[in-house]
């Protein structure tokens, strides 16, 4: 007999989904890494593609995003060639429309593909062969979905301004915009704000990874220094939201708290949540990689926190614009279908609010307008 998070799961598969925080070197098949890293002679835990799953996915649960990272090094040792990076993006592709999804935008770091001699432009290039060779599998399949390239700059490096120009010269051929990933705390947005005004200049969009691995002072810097326009989960804008009950002052007012007691929470929002709440800024939430990098232990401070103390469902609630995402689907061993079905579990959702958590996302993608109101017509008559 099928369990109900199975049955769910089921049910949402085939309904159309958008992802825009899915990191291309995070998302690889298990058993594609395998055959890669074989060929180069490299050095996996395991070399049985579901055992290799599970000790990434083991290891994902650390707590600490940096020990999180560490698994990075054997996904992008496999991917220093043109061919491996077109095979990797068009597989990346294909098992994205297996999930459903029929917009997405992919996150990399060239920069982070050149130790075997490509260019940081041949690199681009490669994935956007892959990611034109899986649109054309799938529509061979009589599916659809359209992705974007979204190119990072590492933090902890020192090449922003030329990445920037990267992503310029490639935005007519599959970039649609601008990240920074890596190591947040100690490595502010600050650091590329010339970058970020080039970007603004030109008027390619950036988002950046901000209130994950740092508090509300990154989220500030994110919005200020890096003009974001979505933010890389944000989840620790909650850390800007104070919520008190008030105390009732005698028994009569007790007996009406028990009987109404949500008009006795009081919400107040510091600036900063204030201004992503009123302006709408996407958080681009990654509900289990967030628990597994500690970003949601930072807000209950325990050892590890529960999809249930994940704030998600409280800013859901509070108006923010949230959505849901992936980040990494081998090393988190998730996939989007997954993540609505246990935020739907664990917070009680219907399809409706589901499906509101794929129109916030196709309205802050980075498309442009007419393909958005197409996308989004198609994404509410498919879930109704």
């Amino acid at each position: 007999m099928m369990s109900t998070s199975s049955a769910l799961e089921a049910q949402l598969r085939p309904l159309p989904k958008v992802s825009l925080h899915d990191h291309l070197d995070g998302s690889l098949r298990a058993a594609t890494l395998i055959e890669l890293a074989g060929q180069i002679g490299h050095q996996l835990p395991s070399s049985d593609p579901e055992q290799l799953a599970e000790i990434f996915s083991t290891n994902a649960d650390s707590g600490d995003l940096v020990k999180y990272l560490e698994t990075f090094a054997h996904t992008t040792a496999v991917m220093q060639t043109a061919q491996n990076l077109q095979r990797v993006a068009c597989e990346y592709v294909e098992d994205l429309a297996a999930d459903g999804v029929v917009y997405a935008e992919v996150r990399w770091a060239p920069e982070q593909h050149t130790a075997e001699g490509l260019t940081l432009d041949q690199a681009v290039e490669a994935v956007q062969a892959g990611i034109e060779q899986g649109v054309e599998s799938v529509a061979g399949n009589d599916g659809i979905i359209a992705v974007g390239q979204l190119i990072s700059a590492m933090r902890q490096n020192d090449n922003g301004d030329q990445i920037v120009e990267l992503a310029l010269r490639h935005r007519e051929s599959g970039v649609v915009g601008f990240d920074i990933a890596g190591p947040e705390a100690g490595f502010p947005a600050s650091k590329f704000s010339a970058a970020f005004t080039r970007l603004a200049e030109q008027m390619l969009p950036a988002t950046v990874h901000a209130g994950e691995a740092d508090g509300v002072e990154s989220i500030r810097d994110a919005l200020v220094h890096g003009r974001a326009q979505r933010l890389g989960h944000g989840i620790r804008i909650a850390e800007d939201i104070s919520i008190s009950q008030e105390a009732p002052e005698d028994q009569d007012d007790q007996d009406r708290a028990e009987e109404d007691a949500e008009d006795l929470i009081e919400v107040v929002l510091g600036p900063v949540a204030r201004w992503v709440r009123d302006r709408q800024i996407h958080l681009e939430t990654s509900p289990t990689s967030n628990l597994q990098t500690g970003a949601a232990s930072a807000l209950t401070g325990e050892a590890r926190a529960q999809l249930q103390e994940h704030p998600f469902d409280m800013l859901y609630q509070l108006g923010f614009n949230v959505g849901v995402n992936t980040d990494n689907r081998l090393v988190s061993g998730v996939t989007l279908t997954g993540e609505l079905a246990a935020v739907a579990a664990a917070f009680d959702y219907e399809l409706a609010e589901l499906a509101d958590f794929q129109i916030n996302a196709i309205e802050a993608s980075f498309l442009g307008y007419e393909e958005r109101e197409a996308l989004s017509a198609h994404i509410l008559e498919a879930w109704q």
